[in-house]
């Protein structure tokens, strides 16, 4: 991936690499590509792999990738939103992190014991039931509560004549899990209490990853982009397509 001016700042939407050492590396290599790049965390770069010799779990690993980003001069959720120079307005550019709370619910069930009780009984589970710790936090839902009313404190603060790009690595919206070909793994791609995010807060494009499943959606007049590249395994059966998406100046339709 190599920018096409001098000027191209870079979204990267999570799920990097495993390894604190992968991750680090692939930042470092894009930041020095491109003017800047935003980066929001994705669940794998918050695993604790058992491969990897950075040992930290949950908030503290976040931190530290946090502090990492910012020795490469990449930007995170932590960070000051950068603000892009639109010919129309100026675009408030986002990166969040916000987590899943289990409200996607498998089908048919009204609990988070019982989603989950569907998902380990079909054998579709996401690996983050294991790897990805969320210490000091009770459990991964505490987590992304706070995270939740963190983000949205700071987004309110965003001058309302700004638009903005929303970078999450889970689509803020449910919509976009219904085409999984498992439905119960939604439960780990996001929460409801985001549902009106790109509306409350003026999207003019929200950027996300996570489901491998690369295609342009629009909810209440709002272009979603999900641009994830995928494992090398998935590519073979699709027809082959440029990683990079242009998100503004927003393309023709």
């Amino acid at each position: 991936m190599r920018p096409g001016s001098d000027e191209d700042w870079l979204i990267v939407a999570g799920d990097v690499g495993e390894k604190f050492a992968d991750i680090e590396w692939a930042l470092k290599l894009l930041a020095g590509r491109f003017a800047k790049v935003i980066w929001s965390p994705g669940n794998h770069e918050l695993w604790t792999h058992p491969q990897d010799p950075v040992t930290l779990r949950g908030v503290a690993r976040y931190e530290a990738l946090v502090e990492m980003c910012r020795g490469a001069g990449v930007l995170t959720p932590e960070d000051p939103y950068p603000v892009w120079q639109d010919e129309e307005q100026p675009v408030t550019v986002a990166p969040l992190f916000t987590l899943y709370d289990y409200s996607f619910r498998a089908p048919g069930t009204r609990t988070k014991e019982e989603s989950l009780k569907v998902a380990h009984d079909s054998g579709i589970v996401c690996a983050d039931e294991y790897l990805l710790h969320p210490d000091p936090f009770p459990t991964r839902d505490d987590w992304c509560r706070a995270r939740i009313a963190l983000t949205e404190q700071r987004l309110s603060a965003i001058d309302p004549a700004h638009r903005t790009v929303l970078i999450n690595h889970y689509p803020l919206v449910r919509d976009p899990t219904l085409v999984l070909r498992y439905p119960q793994f939604a439960q780990w791609c996001g929460t409801e209490l985001t549902a009106d995010w790109h509306v409350r807060f003026r999207a003019a494009a929200m950027v996300y990853g996570h489901l491998h499943i690369p295609r342009v959606t629009w909810y209440d007049g709002v272009r979603f982009e999900e641009v994830s590249i995928g494992y090398p395994r998935e590519w073979r059966p699709r027809p082959p397509r440029e990683p990079l998406r242009q998100i503004l100046p927003q393309p023709p339709a």
